[in-house]
This record gives structure tokens, C-alpha cells and sequence, in this order.
């Protein structure tokens, strides 16, 4: 395994370009899979492990998925998809890999999959999944820990999400784009990744409208073929180096970036003092020598990102005063508030509830990484502390930043990785 070695306390300055998005782009390579001709090609595609999981699915089920790294573009040509079943060994390894249960039972109207691996932060049901599907006619069994799906009398319908789920209404949306007539999702959730989706399903020859809003709109079609696409940038990156650099009282521009995605996340950092301004594809951070104490509230899109918790927190951890965080989407996330105490953090955890009382600084310590984005904000925390840490298992950080140290530490930051003895 590796791990981070993270000399603190050095300010973040220059600019940096924020990669294509990874929540995006799962879900848009399982819909590439429901084209029958033509070749998908998608460019820009940040080099994750997730990614390369999803890749080796796509071949599995008989498509050719072709990836190359260097210039971050992805190849599938679905026309020989043949498969339904994905493995424990493929699925164990990613919470996305569930998005393949729409588009096999879009494209083979059967599906056997095992329930999800990745991140390990509380209970994140697929119950709303099963239920919408099963609101259009599939039936599902299970047998030892995986989930059969028989789409053989799938009909389109209304359905209603109890509460909205960002990959739900992946699914659903994948999983009805070839069902005759017209289905439609209620209480969608309303993530641009899950625009950039139907803007991708779209160009294959779908009819989705309303993606982005909470009414979801889909007229299904006969076929879908291969097309070409970028995904959006991704703003759990972005998000994550704009809070980085206010962490280090540095000055970062980001580039690729789309500000309206990240409107939340402004507005807490401006509340805390740090100046941000934006333009056309770009933010500027600068961070402030005092930082106030705030209160944040996780949310569904458009509020403030669930994935971007763990860094806010962290950035809270050195604020001038108290500051409350209330998570309302997984409310044990709270796993880094442990090894940010490591570090000398006074966090107390109730519930659904992190107190944070501020602290002049931080001190260097060995933490972990417990899933990607606590994983992200015990990084943040080191690179504001005094001293030396290590991150360890940054196998998880692998899976949703694409070469996160190459970045900071190309602004500034003293990071380095090394193996774990």
C-alpha cells in the first residue's frame, strides 16, 4: 500500500486544472453500454481506479472498452454486449459499479449483480433503486448477496422517489431510455452530473428532458448508438482544492471548472472570510489569515455537497470559534473526525451532528483514509498542520482524484508518496 507524506504548513499558490468529473463519467460509461452500433468515444477522462473498474465491466459484459491514461480517452464499441451478470469481484470494489443494473436491464432486459463495494461510511441503501425499477414491471430475487433482475415485463410509468438519490435517477434514467412510451421520475434528484447523463444519452438518440430539475421526462426509443463526449468538470475536485487553499491561506485559480456547480461551497467559504472570485471557467481563492466559524448543513444538490463534508470539516477544525455541521444525506459520514483529532482537533460527534471548537493549529500525526473523501479532507488537515503526517490507505483518495499530490504539490504543497511498511 501507499501513503502520503505531508510536510504541513506551506501556503498553496498557482493554478491548477480540475479534471473531467468522476461522478459523471460512471454513469455515462454504463449508458454507452445500451448502444447497439457505433462507437462511444469520451475524452478527457481522469486516469481513477474506479474508472479502470468500470472499464474492465464493460469488457466483461462483451463490449470493448479501450482506455488510454496518457491522453484520458475512452473507447466502447457495445455492439457485442452479450453478458448480464457483473461479479462480486468487480462490483466489491466501487458503490457506482450498481449503475450497470440499468443498462443491462435496458439493453439484455436482465441483470444479475452483486450488491455494491466501496465506501464504507454507514448504510446506503439500494432499496430506492429496486423500487423504482420494480414500479415499472421488473421483478427482482436474491441469492446469496446478489440481486436478479427480470426486465422481460418492463412498462413504462410515473414513479416517486421517496427522497431524491443521485444514482436512483441515474439508473432509472438509464434503465428507461429504450422503454416504449414515456416514463417519468418524480422527486428526481437534480445534480448536473445527472444533466451531463441525459445530455450524453441525448446525443445517442434519446429523448430526456428535465434532467437537472425534479421532474425527469424520458420518451423511449427504439435504439441508441455510439457518440463522442466530454463529461463536465468535476466540482468534488474543485471543491476540494478551493477549500485546500483556504486551509493554507493560499491563492489558487482553478481552470475547467463551472462556478454555478459550485455556488454552495462559495457561498460557505465567503461566510468564513475567504475571498473567491469567479469568471467563465475559472475561480480564484485566496485565503485569509482568520477564519470565521459557520454552521454547514449537507444537502442534495443545490445545497452543500455530502462528498465535501469531510474538508469543510477540516478547514473548521482551525476557524476562530465554534461551528456546527449537521449531515443529513449519510449521517454516520463522520469517520475523519476521529483522526482529525489526531492531529489535535476538538471535534465532538453526536448523531448526525460534528461540534467543531477551533483551534490555533494543527499538529503533524499518522492517519487514515477511510473512504475517498474523508480521505481528502485528512490530507486537507495535514497540509494545514505543524509538522510531519502520514495519510495512509490513499488507495481509497486513488479511486476519485486523479494524481491529487501531483496537483497540490504542483501549488506548493510539500507532499509526497511513498510506500507503507
Amino acid at each position: 500500500m501507499d501513503k502520503f507524506v505531508i510536510t504541513g504548513g506551506k501556503r498553496l499558490s498557482g493554478a491548477v486544472v480540475v479534471a473531467c468529473s468522476k461522478n459523471a463519467t460512471l454513469p455515462i460509461i454504463c449508458a454507452a453500454l445500451l448502444a447497439e452500433s457505433g462507437r462511444t468515444v469520451l475524452s478527457g477522462i481522469p486516469d481513477l481506479v474506479d474508472i479502470r473498474t468500470a472499464v474492465a465491466v464493460c469488457n466483461h459484459l462483451g463490449a470493448r472498452a479501450e482506455y488510454d491514461g496518457a491522453t484520458g480517452t475512452l473507447a466502447i464499441d457495445a455492439s457485442g454486449v452479450n453478458g448480464h451478470e457483473v461479479p462480486y469481484d468487480l462490483m466489491r470494489r466501487m458503490r457506482a459499479s450498481f449503475l450497470f443494473l440499468g443498462s443491462l436491464l435496458g439493453r439484455m432486459h436482465q441483470a444479475r449483480v452483486s450488491l455494491p463495494g466501496g465506501c464504507s461510511f454507514g448504510p446506503r441503501p439500494v432499496d430506492l433503486h429496486l423500487r423504482g425499477f420494480e414500479a415499472l414491471g421488473v421483478k427482482f430475487t436474491e441469492d446469496h448477496g446478489y440481486v436478479l433482475g427480470d426486465g422481460r415485463a418492463m412498462a413504462s410509468g410515473t414513479l416517486v422517489f421517496d427522497r431524491p438519490t443521485h444514482t436512483g435517477t441515474e439508473n432509472l434514467m438509464i434503465g428507461a431510455a429504450m422503454l416504449p412510451g414515456e416514463t417519468v421520475l418524480v422527486n428526481a434528484a437534480c445534480d448536473p452530473e445527472i444533466a451531463d447523463l441525459a445530455d450524453f444519452l441525448n446525443k445517442m438518440g434519446a429523448k430526456i428532458a428535465g434532467a437537472g430539475t425534479a421532474t425527469i421526462r424520458i420518451t423511449g426509443v427504439k435504439k441508441l448508438r455510439g457518440t463522442e463526449h466530454e463529461p463536465i468538470p468535476d466540482r468534488l475536485e474543485a471543491g476540494t482544492v478551493m477549500i485546500a487553499a483556504a486551509m493554507t491561506r493560499g491563492t489558487v485559480e482553478l481552470t475547467h471548472v463551472e462556478p454555478l456547480h459550485l455556488e454552495a461551497v462559495t457561498g460557505k467559504l465567503r461566510e468564513m472570510g475567504t475571498q473567491i472570485t469567479a469568471g467563465k471557467g475559472r475561480l480564484t481563492v485566496k485565503g485569509q489569515a482568520r477564519l470565521w466559524p459557520v454552521r454547514v448543513v449537507t444537502f442534495p444538490y443545490p445545497g452543500f455537497p455530502t462528498d465535501l463534508q469531510p474538508a469543510i470539516l477540516a478547514l473548521l477544525t482551525i476557524a476562530d470559534g465554534a461551528s456546527l455541521v449537521t449531515e443529513t444525506v449519510f449521517p454516520n459520514r463522520f469517520s475523519h473526525a476521529m483522526e482529525m483529532a489526531r492531529m489535535g482537533a476538538d471535534i465532538q460527534v453526536s448523531g448526525d451532528e460534528a461540534r467543531v471548537a477551533g483551534v490555533p493549529r494543527l499538529r503533524g500525526a499518522s492517519v487514515m483514509a477511510a473512504d475517498i473523501r474523508a480521505g481528502a479532507g485528512v490530507v486537507l488537515a495535514a497540509l494545514g498542520a505543524e509538522g510531519i503526517s502520514e495519510v495512509r490507505r490513499v488507495y481509497h483518495i486513488d479511486r476519485g482524484y486523479d494524481h491529487l499530490e501531483s496537483k497540490l504539490e504542483h501549488l506548493g504543497a510539500d507532499i509526497k508518496r511513498a510506500k507503507d511498511d
